[in-house]
């Protein structure tokens, strides 16, 4: 499914709309240091984290760039941990770059298990263990990447984001599927609400990834959202994000800075 989503994510318009903002709940902080491995996906070009289990398609038009991991599935939490950001360095190996450099990446993908393979030989995304697959730049700024695997110190930490809260919205007038990218803060999402400018709020329910869906007439209305963050509990409401003739495959982004 995240294959043929995103060809939806490519080549999109970008409409920059103003909004008013409301928040409520703790103040996400980084988490302390923990333990854990990284491998990498791909080549130095970072063309196969394209599209992926999130659904942010190309990550260089969504604003990810290559600074980015897939996350094993004690992570990845069904989808929930998408947008997470976290910072690594690789430690305790001769593979690690000195001075031990930190990067700080977003989840954009799933590391799916390999049963096949034992959790500590190949296996390395296998339940229970906490596990990054980064692509391969990211990878290059910690460690030799001839090593294929490091071990790693990693924390989440508050997602640093340019811009505002992007929906890239698809579907149709009776069901709209919102894709929601650049989140700050805890980076995340748990619940989320549409309200046309004729309606209430409509609760929506995960579709997969960081898409959510309303089966509801929305087609001519503008379009307010309301996003609870799985992390913090905070809750963002982001009011007439798309106007009244918004179209399929445009992202909409709504401008506010994060703290």
């Amino acid at each position: 499914m995240a294959s043929s989503s995103s060809s939806l994510l490519c080549n999109l318009g970008l409409l920059v709309v103003a909004m008013a903002i409301a928040r409520a709940g703790a103040v996400f902080r980084p988490t302390p240091w923990s333990t854990a491995h990284a491998t990498f996906y791909g080549d130095e070009s970072a063309s196969e984290t394209m599209g992926g289990a999130c659904g942010y398609g190309n990550l260089f038009s969504t604003g990810y760039g290559t600074n980015t991991a897939a996350l094993s599935s004690v992570l990845f939490n069904d989808g929930f941990g998408c947008g997470s950001c976290y910072q690594i360095r690789c430690t305790g190996a001769s593979a690690c770059y000195r001075g031990s450099p930190i990067i700080t990446v977003t989840a954009t993908n799933l590391c799916p298990p390999n049963w096949a393979q034992p959790s500590d030989n190949g296996g390395w995304c296998n339940p229970p263990r906490v596990h990054f697959d980064m692509s391969k730049p990211a990878f290059m700024k910690i460690a030799d990447w001839h090593a294929g695997i490091v071990p790693v110190m990693y924390r989440r930490v508050p997602c640093p984001v340019r811009g505002g809260i992007r929906f890239l919205l698809q579907g149709n007038g009776y069901w709209l599927l919102a894709f929601v990218m650049n989140v700050g803060g805890g980076g995340d999402v748990a619940r989320m609400w549409v309200k046309g400018s004729n309606t209430g709020w409509i609760s929506m329910s995960q579709n997969w990834g960081a898409s959510y869906q309303a089966f509801s007439r929305l087609g001519g209305q503008s379009l307010s959202f309301k996003i609870m963050s799985y992390t913090t509990s905070n809750t963002i409401i982001a009011s007439d994000v798309a106007p009244s003739n918004w179209n399929v495959g445009l992202t909409y982004e709504a401008t506010v800075n994060f703290h």
